[in-house]
C-alpha cells in the first residue's frame, strides 16, 4: 500500500487527463490497492481485481439498503441536492439486490433483444443520413454532426420522446452526468438538480400520455411490464430508468465514437487496415472501447470488510475501480499500449461486469458499428483537420470536438 501523489495520478491535472495511461502503469507496478487521500478512496488498478470486485456482493453501488448515512460514517447529501438523488437512487445502476434484481427483471421485459433488433434499420438509416450530410459539407465536427445526434435520436425514438422535447436531452444528460465526476462543485450540483427536475417533469407527462394511449415505445413497455405477482415499476422507477438509459447510453456512445476516431487518426496503419477490410468493424469497436474507454473509473462502497493483497479495506470505505487501467493490464492484454483492431482475445470491462453489466451494450454496439460503417463507406478518405481538445473531465472521458475533412 502506498500514497499515489508521486505516481502522476491526478484527476484534476490536464496533462494526466490527456493521457492517464503511463500513470496507470505506475499504479499497477506499485500494488493492487492504493490509498488516494484527495478523494478518500482506494484505487484498484489491476484487471483481475477490478473484474472480481465488480462481482463481489460485499461491495455495493449504494449502502442505504443496509445502513444509514450516519451508520456508515458519511455525511448525508445537502437537502437542495435531493431532486438529483431521487432521480439517481431509483435507477438500476445505483441499486443493489433485492431492489436492483426486481427493477432489472422488469426493465428487461420491456428492453428486450427484439426491441433492440427492431431499431437496427432506424440506427443504420440515421447514421447514413448524418454521415451523408457531413460529406456534403466537406467535413465538420464529428462530435456535433454524427457522434452526438445518433444515440440521442435513437434513445429518444426508443423511449417515444416527442420531437419537440428532444433538443433538451443532450444538455440535461450532460448536466446530470457532471455529478459523476470526483468532488463535483456546487455549480455542477445546481445544474444537475435543475436538469433532474426538468427531465423528470418531461417524462412524467410522457408516462401519463402513454397510460392513456400506449404505443410501441419503451415507455409504454415499462408501464406494461409486470411479473407473475403483478409487481410493476413505480412512476419514479420508470423515470429513473429512462434517464439512466439516455445518460449511460449516449454519454458512452458519443465518447466511444470520438475517442475511437481520434485513436484511429493517431494510428494510421490500423486505420488503413480497417479501410481495406470492413469486416474488422466488430473487433475494431471492441478494441477501441478497450484502448480508450469512455468510463475510466467506477465507484463502489465496501459494505463488509474485504482484504486485497494483505490490506484490509474496512466497511464504509469507497473503492475506485480504474477501468482504464484494467483495460491496459499487460497480465491480460498482450502489448496493451498497442492499438490492434484485429485483437480477438479482448475481455475489456468497458461495459462493466456482474449484475451491473451494461443493459444497453447490444444497442451501443449497433450504434458504433452503424456510424463507423457509414463513415468508412461514404468518407473513405476522412482526415483530421485540427488537433482536438480533451474535455477536462476524468471519470467520463471524451473530447470537446473532433474536426474532420472528407478528403478527396
Amino acid at each position: 500500500m502506498a500514497g499515489s501523489h508521486d505516481l502522476g495520478f491526478d484527476p484534476w491535472d490536464p496533462a494526466f487527463v490527456a493521457d492517464p495511461y503511463p500513470a496507470y502503469a505506475e499504479l499497477r507496478a506499485r500494488g493492487r490497492v492504493i490509498r488516494y487521500e484527495p478523494t478518500d478512496q482506494w484505487l484498484v488498478p489491476h484487471h483481475a481485481d477490478v473484474s472480481a470486485l465488480l462481482r463481489d456482493r460485499r461491495l455495493g453501488r449504494t449502502y442505504q439498503h443496509r445502513f444509514s448515512h450516519e451508520d456508515f460514517g458519511r455525511t448525508p447529501p445537502p437537502p437542495e441536492h435531493e431532486p438529483f438523488h431521487t432521480l439517481n437512487d431509483h435507477g438500476m445502476l445505483d441499486l443493489e439486490p433485492p431492489d436492483h434484481t426486481r427493477i432489472r427483471r422488469l426493465v428487461s421485459k420491456a428492453f428486450t433483444p427484439r426491441t433492440v433488433e427492431r431499431l437496427k434499420p432506424y440506427v443504420h438509416g440515421l447514421a447514413g443520413d448524418l454521415v451523408a450530410a457531413l460529406v456534403r459539407d466537406g467535413g465538420g465536427d464529428l462530435l456535433r454532426d454524427v457522434a452526438e445526434p445518433l444515440p440521442v435520436a435513437v434513445i429518444a425514438e426508443m423511449l417515444g420522446i416527442p420531437e419537440t422535447d428532444r433538443a433538451q436531452l443532450r444538455p440535461w444528460s450532460a448536466a446530470i452526468c457532471g455529478m459523476y465526476e470526483l468532488n463535483p462543485s456546487e455549480e455542477t450540483a445546481a445544474q444537475a438538480v435543475r436538469a433532474s427536475l426538468e427531465f423528470s417533469e418531461c417524462l412524467r407527462e410522457l408516462i401519463a400520455a402513454r397510460r392513456k394511449e400506449p404505443g410501441e415505445d419503451l415507455v409504454s413497455g415499462l408501464i406494461a411490464a409486470h411479473d407473475e405477482d403483478d409487481d410493476r415499476l413505480t412512476e419514479q422507477e420508470m423515470i429513473s430508468t429512462a434517464v439512466l438509459l439516455l445518460n449511460a447510453g449516449h454519454e458512452a456512445t458519443v465518447n466511444a465514437t470520438v475517442n475511437g476516431w481520434w485513436a484511429l487518426f493517431r494510428n494510421p496503419g490500423q486505420l488503413a487496415a480497417l479501410r481495406a477490410d470492413h469486416s474488422l468493424v466488430p473487433s475494431a469497436i471492441e478494441e477501441l472501447m478497450r484502448y480508450d474507454t469512455p468510463l475510466q473509473l467506477f465507484e463502489r462502497w465496501v459494505l463488509d470488510d474485504i482484504e486485497i493483497d494483505g490490506t484490509t479495506i474496512p466497511r464504509g470505505s469507497e473503492i475506485a475501480m480504474l477501468f482504464g487501467s484494467a483495460n491496459h493490464d499487460p497480465d491480460v492484454f498482450e502489448r496493451p499500449e498497442r492499438l490492434d483492431l484485429a485483437r480477438t482475445d479482448n475481455p475489456h470491462i468497458s461495459f462493466s461486469a456482474g449484475i451491473h453489466y451494461c443493459i444497453g451494450a447490444p444497442l451501443a454496439r449497433i450504434e458504433l458499428a452503424a456510424s463507423m460503417t457509414a463513415l468508412l463507406q461514404q468518407a473513405p478518405a476522412l482526415t483530421l483537420a485540427a488537433e482536438p481538445r480533451r474535455k477536462p473531465n476524468f471519470v467520463i472521458r471524451g473530447l470537446e470536438g473532433l474536426t474532420v475533412e472528407v478528403g478527396g
